[in-house]
């Protein structure tokens, strides 16, 4: 089924449903906005098997206009609004698309493509105007990924790779279910929020709440009002909260005694002593809107205190892990009794995962194959070349398996240091036992040579009063947990931000590069 009959089976199904929940626009009005707007849209020539870029922020007329191209059968070129006017003349070029949608200010004196505001008004679509005859191998988005490693490569998602995406978290249930709202924090032009969260808000007939604030308190305010019962973000978005919980605690002087309450709270509801536990949960939840949410990490690797932090509070915490080229959330880790935290759980719907190389430790390569993956990188047959083994995609993860058969990703091959000995360091392990040094807000480990040997080098994102006789000791306190071939003895630090994807992973190889352009100075 393609996407826009897709969304047609369940403005069917829940007619008078809000989709859009702070524009108060239900499925069915929502469909109207889409006719009208793919009138427009053939006006200006638009047409199937055209790619058209969108240029925006997290607006209503995203959506609208993403699922107006597809009532047309054209493409949809996701377009990460951060990136330059260069890249987007570039991108536009190799897409061959002539048209971009997006907000005017987003606007530049264009060479490869011509703009189209995209918050214009439609007038209402030609009687005669009807939806593509829609193939569900026809491509229904375009994206760009360079991942945290790699130059950039076009992947190319079709009708039947999203619908199935969407169709296989039934598996969610009944972590998710019918009628819940969405909380939308990611930018549609990330998978993670074009397929994760719209288009799983489809399939589960529900409603989207769009969030373009990155203010604590303004989210903390719609979380009151619109109350969503699923709430995905990014690990940044739940560390925002979690700190802003805590503040609030000790704000009130509480907080010690809700850290005891909580531990103990398994002890206390079998003694019959269950008041004080929710007495102390009870503001995080009047936070939220609601007692019972299900929050979902995603994006990249949610630390395991801050899953195990909400857990306290009687949330439900999923943790998702996918591809750009595998159509996104390709599997949960769903909360059970003996789930191992740092888990991504297992593949979702019918697709398939394998690991092969697997070191002594069952660490190897991921592969998967499946409805969610795409067919190959768009005019990149060397990529192809390297990525594809028949049906099988190379992730580039490394990963292995644990006694409940889920997955654990131990970060990206190429990210693996190899040290003189021949023994591999997996910075991900590292990274995780760094971070819980208080004062430090980010961590990356890389491959780095000093006077001709191979070290594993620490890049510390730091608050404001540590130092580096501090950081020093603090990190020498944290090697007695590892291993010492793979400890970090050399480090710099920075309060800067380190580069990132849009979706918060860590670029390694761009870190690295600026580290011996000599970009982080603070150094021992």
């Amino acid at each position: 089924m393609d996407l826009y009959r897709y969304i047609c089976s369940a403005a069917k199904d829940a007619p008078d449903k809000l989709f859009l929940v702070k524009e108060k626009v239900s499925y069915a009005d929502f469909l109207n906005l889409v006719r009208a707007r793919a009138g427009t849209l053939s006006a200006l020539g638009v047409k199937r098997g055209d790619a058209v870029g969108i240029l925006a922020r997290n607006i209503p007329e995203y959506i609208i206009s993403a699922w107006a191209l597809w009532f047309l059968g054209a493409t949809v070129l996701l377009l990460d609004n951060k990136l330059t006017a260069q890249d987007f003349e570039n991108m536009a070029a190799l897409t061959n698309a002539k048209l971009v949608l997006a907000e005017p200010k987003f606007f530049f004196d264009a060479k490869a493509f011509t703009f189209a505001d995209i918050t214009a008004a439609d007038k209402p679509a030609p009687a005669d105007l009807s939806p593509a005859a829609v193939k569900d191998g026809d491509i229904a988005t375009l994206s760009f990924t360079s991942g945290s490693t790699g130059v950039p490569k076009i992947v190319p998602l079709t009708h039947a790779n999203l619908t199935s995406i969407a169709d296989a978290m039934e598996d969610l249930r009944p972590f998710v279910e019918t009628g819940d709202d969405f909380m939308l924090f990611l930018p549609l032009y990330h998978i993670f929020g074009m397929a994760f969260i719209t288009l799983h808000a489809v399939y589960y007939r529900g409603g989207v709440i769009l969030e373009t604030s990155g203010n604590p308190r303004e989210i903390v305010q719609n979380f009151r009002t619109y109350q969503p019962r699923i709430v995905p973000a990014v690990p940044r978005i739940f560390e925002i909260i979690r700190n802003m919980i805590i503040t609030e605690y000790k704000a009130h002087g509480t907080w010690g005694l809700a850290q005891w309450v909580l531990k103990r709270q398994k002890l206390l509801r079998f003694f019959g002593i269950k008041q004080i536990v929710r007495q102390m949960q009870w503001p995080v939840h009047e936070m939220f809107g609601r007692a019972q949410a299900t929050l979902i990490g995603g994006g990249a690797a949610c630390k395991p205190e801050i899953i195990k932090f909400f857990e306290w509070f009687g949330f439900d915490f999923l943790q998702g892990w996918g591809l750009t080229e595998a159509s996104g959330p390709d599997s949960v880790s769903l909360p059970h009794k003996n789930r191992v935290i740092g888990s991504v759980g297992k593949v979702v719907g019918t697709n398939k995962f394998r690991i092969t190389d697997k070191d002594n430790k069952g660490v190897g390569k991921l592969w998967l194959r499946g409805p969610a993956v795409m067919k190959g990188y768009l005019n990149n047959p060397e990529a192809n070349a390297k990525a594809f083994d028949g049906e099988w995609f190379n992730t580039g993860d490394l990963a292995s398996v644990d006694k409940n058969g889920e997955i654990h990703i131990h970060g990206r091959a190429k990210n693996v240091i190899v040290l003189d000995s021949g023994k591999n360091v997996y910075p991900d392990e590292l990274e995780a036992e760094y971070m819980k040094i208080e004062g430090v807000k980010n961590v990356l480990v890389i491959e780095h040579a000093i006077d001709g040997r191979t070290f594993a080098y620490g890049l510390f994102q730091i608050e404001s009063g540590m130092t580096l006789d501090k950081l020093a000791g603090a990190i020498a306190e944290a090697n007695k947990n590892i291993a010492p071939y793979k400890r970090v003895a050399h480090f710099a630090m920075t309060t800067e931000d380190f580069p990132s994807t849009s979706s918060g992973k860590n670029k390694h190889f761009e870190a690295k590069r600026l580290l011996e352009q000599g970009k982080y100075p603070d150094r021992r």
